[in-house]
C-alpha cells in the first residue's frame, strides 16, 4: 500500500529501509524522503516501521491494497 502519496513511497519499501537499517523516522525521512512533503503519512510511516521491527520478518512482496494508513 502506499503510505507517502508525496513521495509514492510504499510500505514495502519502508520494510525494506528497515531490513537494510533504518531504526527511526529520520532514517526513512533520509533515505525515500517519506514525511517530508505534507507529513501526512509519519504516523502511518512509523507504524510500519515500528512492526517490521517487532516482527523481524524479512521483507517480501506484498499484494496489500494501495491505500495509506487512517
Amino acid at each position: 500500500m502506499y503510505v507517502c502519496i508525496c513521495q509514492s513511497v510504499t510500505d514495502r519499501e519502508i520494510r525494506q529501509a528497515v531490513d537494510r537499517g533504518a531504526r527511526t523516522i529520520l532514517d526513512l525521512q533520509s533515505e525515500l524522503g517519506v514525511a517530508t512533503g505534507c507529513g501526512r503519512c509519519e504516523s502511518c510511516a512509523r507504524d510500519v516501521m515500528n512492526e517490521q521491527l517487532w516482527t523481524g520478518t524479512p521483507a517480501a512482496g506484498d499484494l496489500t491494497p494501495v491505500m495509506a494508513c487512517g
